[in-house]
């Protein structure tokens, strides 16, 4: 396994250190410092606990996966867990932020793009921006947000393409299959975005982050659009339901038509059944088989039975769909 611990450091006097250990941090000249634990071994992962003082339970919850995403406050930092969505499983890739204004410290047991784009871009820093922290933290969960939208969309193109096969004739077990594909998909993303948006609501709203003024907005355009994402799921679930019942009422249509085309059928040859079935008994002592013209009559009889049940069925619309 690929495994990294790198890092930014800032120091007083406005220099910029790119780094692969640790060493640096603990100089009285750093400022500012960015690490990121990108999927450590067993052996880096102590480091996580040897060179920080954070809480046991923070610690805890990198080193084992949480279902929803989440944000803790202790003594002078916080905790954030943060969830990207790995394709194509659309299972939620946890991203552990400790943030406070003096450091950002990333860990992540799988490899995530989100972060790595984002550690990359603050590799050009002179030194001298302000409020780095909640800059790095605003655009990793920025890139996270925005990984959600090509998802939904690519959903959202399964779902119009049912629509195109509805009057293909076999594919009945296959559309229903795909319907039930696409919204369990919904779901397992909804279980993502639901509490990705609640933990940005108490971000901006929280009293304890020190996010400057200026810098609400950005977090409050990441809340926008995971409200926006959020009505998307909504609308294509609403959409697959549409679909299901669309398509249970279209195979039932066509059942009830195919019953009664059946039923027709059979209601036409009951009678013919019955006369033939009368003229194949046999009794020596039938008045009409020894009629030189019974045959043809018999038949003419069927026949006239036949058209006349048919047009009777026409002319009280039975054939009509």
């Amino acid at each position: 396994m690929f495994s990294l611990i790198r890092s930014i450091v800032i120091t007083q006097d406005n220099q910029v250190f790119i780094d692969s250990n640790l060493e640096r941090l603990n100089r009285s000249d750093v400022k500012w410092y960015f690490v990121d634990f990108d999927q450590p071994t067993e052996q880096e992962k102590q480091l996580l606990v040897s060179e920080f003082t954070f809480h046991p339970l923070a610690i805890e919850d990198c080193f084992q996966y949480l279902q929803r995403p989440k944000l803790e406050y202790y003594d002078g930092y916080s905790f954030f867990v943060l969830h990207a969505v790995e394709e194509p499983s659309l299972k939620g890739k946890e991203i552990n932020l400790f943030a406070s204004e003096q450091y950002v410290i990333s860990y992540h047991e799988q490899a995530s793009r989100e972060v790595d784009f984002v550690f990359r871009a603050f590799q050009k820093l002179t030194g001298h921006e302000e409020h780095l922290t909640v800059e790095v933290v605003h655009k990793i969960m920025d890139k996270i947000v925005d990984g959600y939208f090509p998802i939904v969309h690519n959903l959202e193109d399964r779902i119009f393409s049912l629509e195109s096969r509805y009057e293909q004739a076999g594919n009945d077990k296959q559309i229903m299959e795909d319907i039930f594909d696409i919204r369990s998909d919904l779901l397992e993303l909804a279980r993502t975005v639901l509490p990705m948006r609640d933990l940005l609501y108490r971000v901006i709203e929280s009293k304890r982050l020190a996010i400057h003024p200026n810098k609400q907005a950005f977090f409050r355009d990441i809340y926008d659009h995971l409200l926006k994402l959020n009505d998307m799921i909504e609308y294509n679930r609403a959409m697959t339901s549409e679909f299901r019942e669309n398509f249970i009422s279209l195979n039932s249509y066509r059942m009830n038509n195919i019953m009664k085309t059946l039923t027709i059928f059979t209601t036409i040859f009951m009678p013919l059944t019955f006369i033939a079935g009368i003229y194949g008994m046999n009794f020596q002592y039938m008045p009409e088989l020894t009629v030189r013209y019974g045959y043809f009559i018999t038949l003419g009889v069927m026949a006239l039975v036949a058209i006349g049940m048919t047009v009777y069925f026409i002319r009280n619309h039975w054939f009509e769909e």
